[in-house]
C-alpha cells in the first residue's frame, strides 16, 4: 500500500493539473486500503482473502459549477485526461450557489495530531486462521449450540490524503482488526441464530476469542423457543448493541444537509428540551484508537470534540460547506466523502453518557415489558420521526427476563422516545457508537 507522502504528492499534482486546465478551484482525495481475512465453518477453512485498492478522486469548480470524478489509473496521461474531463464536465453542470471549498481561514492548521490509530502488528493468514478457529470453537462449545454459520478474523490498513487549492495538504492512516462468530442453536423449527463481533484499531485491544465466541453462543441459545407477548403500550429496554442505532437517527436528524432540505424531524426544535435534562450525548473524533477517529474532515476542517446534546438540548447542526452556506452557519468538521461525489455529513465516535442505575435496577419496576436484542426493517421516517421496527428479544415480567420473544413490532415517535430515554450505568466504549442499556416507556408493542 502507498504511503501518505506518495498519496499527497498525487493529490497535489492532480489539483495543479485541474487548475491549469481552467478550474477556478479544486480538491483531490486519495484513498488506499489493504485487508486480509480468514473464515472457517465447522472447524474447516472456508476462505482466505486478501485485497488491496487505491483510488483518487478530483472535484473541480468552474464558477458556481462543479463536477467530481475518480480513478484508479495513476499514469500521468490518465491523470491528465481525468483533470481535463472533470473541468469539461463542470462547465456543463448546473450552477450551485452553495457548493465550494472550505476557505483558508476554516482549514485545519498545524501538525496532524497523533490519535494512535495505527498498529504495526501483522497477524498473517496462519494467525488469522488460528483466531477464526478459536472463536468458532468457543461459540460451538456453549451448551445448546447445534450448528455454525462460521467464525472469522481479519486485519487491514487504510490511508486518506486530502489536498485543496486553498492550501490544505494532509493525510493520516490507520489499522483495523476484527473477530467474529455466528452460530445456530436449537433444532428444526426452534432454531435461532446470533452473533458476536468486535473490532479494534490495535490488535492487542481485541477481546479474546473465547470471550467473543462465548457471547455468540450464549446469545443464540437464549433465543431458542421464542414466544410472543400481548400487544399494547409498555416499557421497552434496548440492549446496548441495538440502542446505538438511536444515536444514528439523532445524528441523521442533526445533519446540516437534512436541515437545509427541510427533511428532518428536528427542524425548528433547536431550543426545545428534547431529552431529560440529565442526558448528555458526546462526540469525540479525537479519541485515541477510536474506530471513527479522524483529525480532519472530508473538506480539511479540523475535527473537535463536542457535546451533541447538553442538558437535554441539541447543541446545533452538523455541517459541511454546502449546508453551512445555505443555513448561514459555521463549519463543524463533519464533512464526509468518498473518492467520488460531493461531501456529505457523518458522525465520528459518539456515546450516550451512562446513567446512575444498573440494568437490573432499570428494569426492576417493569411489570410487563420488552427487552430488545435485535431489530430489522427500515421503518424510520426521518421527516416525521415516526419509528416502527420489527424486533426480537425477551419478555420482561415483574422486573425479570422471562423468556425469548420474536415476530414483534415496536413503534413510537423518535421525539417521544428521546424524551422518555433513561440510560443505565453499563456503558462500554468498544464500538464506534456506544450506549448503555436504554429504557423507553410508552412505546407501542405489537405481539400476539
Amino acid at each position: 500500500m502507498i504511503d501518505t507522502d506518495t498519496a499527497l504528492a498525487r493529490c497535489q499534482d492532480l489539483v495543479a493539473l485541474a487548475r491549469r486546465m481552467g478550474a477556478d478551484a479544486a480538491d483531490a482525495v486519495a484513498r488506499a486500503d489493504s485487508s486480509e481475512s480468514v473464515s472457517v465453518r465447522l472447524g474447516v477453512l472456508e476462505e482466505v482473502e486478501r485485497s488491496e485498492g487505491e483510488e483518487i478522486g478530483l472535484r473541480v469548480f468552474v464558477g458556481k459549477r462543479s463536477a467530481s470524478i475518480h480513478t484508479s489509473d495513476f499514469a500521468p496521461e490518465g491523470l491528465r485526461a481525468l483533470a481535463e474531463r472533470a473541468v469539461e464536465m463542470a462547465r456543463h453542470a448546473p450552477e450551485d450557489a452553495y457548493a465550494g471549498l472550505a476557505g483558508a481561514d476554516a482549514l485545519m492548521t498545524g501538525e496532524v495530531p497523533d490519535l494512535d490509530l495505527s498498529d504495526d502488528s501483522e497477524p498473517g493468514p496462519e494467525k488469522l486462521r488460528e483466531m477464526a478457529l478459536a472463536v468458532e470453537d468457543a461459540a460451538r462449545a456453549v451448551e445448546g449450540v447445534t450448528n455454525s454459520n462460521g467464525g472469522g478474523a481479519s486485519s487491514g490498513r487504510s490511508l486518506v490524503a486530502l489536498v485543496t487549492s486553498e492550501g490544505f495538504s494532509r493525510g493520516y492512516s490507520g489499522s483495523g482488526f476484527s473477530l467474529s462468530a455466528n452460530v445456530i442453536a436449537g433444532e428444526g423449527s426452534t432454531m435461532q441464530t446470533d452473533y458476536a463481533t468486535r473490532s479494534a484499531r490495535h490488535f492487542a485491544d481485541l477481546p479474546s476469542a473465547a470471550e467473543i465466541g462465548r457471547e455468540a453462543g450464549e446469545r443464540a441459545v437464549a433465543k431458542v423457543g421464542p414466544g410472543s407477548l400481548p400487544s399494547g403500550p409498555m416499557p421497552v429496554v434496548f440492549d446496548p448493541r441495538i440502542g446505538a442505532g438511536l444515536l444514528g437517527h439523532l445524528a441523521g436528524a442533526m445533519s446540516g444537509p437534512a436541515i437545509a432540505r427541510k427533511s428532518s424531524f428536528l427542524l425548528g426544535r433547536e431550543d426545545e428540551a428534547l431529552f431529560d435534562s440529565a442526558i448528555r450525548i458526546v462526540e469525540d473524533p479525537l479519541r485515541a484508537r477510536g474506530l471513527r477517529s479522524r483529525p480532519f474532515d472530508g473538506e480539511g476542517v479540523a475535527c473537535t470534540p463536542r457535546n451533541l446534546v447538553e442538558c437535554g438540548r441539541i447543541t446545533g447542526w452538523l455541517t459541511n460547506v454546502a449546508s453551512a452556506r445555505q443555513l448561514g452557519l459555521g463549519l463543524t468538521g463533519h464533512a464526509a466523502r468518498s473518492s467520488g461525489g460531493a461531501p456529505g455529513v457523518s458522525l465520528a465516535n459518539g456515546h450516550l453518557e451512562a446513567g446512575s442505575v444498573t440494568p437490573a435496577e432499570l428494569m426492576a419496576d417493569i411489570a410487563d415489558g420488552l427487552y430488545v436484542t435485535g431489530l430489522f426493517g427500515q421503518g424510520v421516517n426521518m421527516v416525521t420521526g415516526d419509528y416502527s421496527r420489527g424486533a426480537t428479544g425477551f419478555r420482561i415480567r415483574n422486573g425479570e427476563i422471562a423468556g425469548p420473544v420474536a415476530e414483534i413490532t415496536i413503534a413510537g415517535n423518535l421525539l417521544d422516545m428521546f424524551r422518555a430515554m433513561i440510560p443505565a450505568n453499563d456503558l462500554e466504549m468498544d464500538r464506534a457508537i456506544n450506549v448503555p442499556t436504554i429504557r423507553i416507556d410508552g412505546m407501542t408493542v405489537a405481539g400476539e
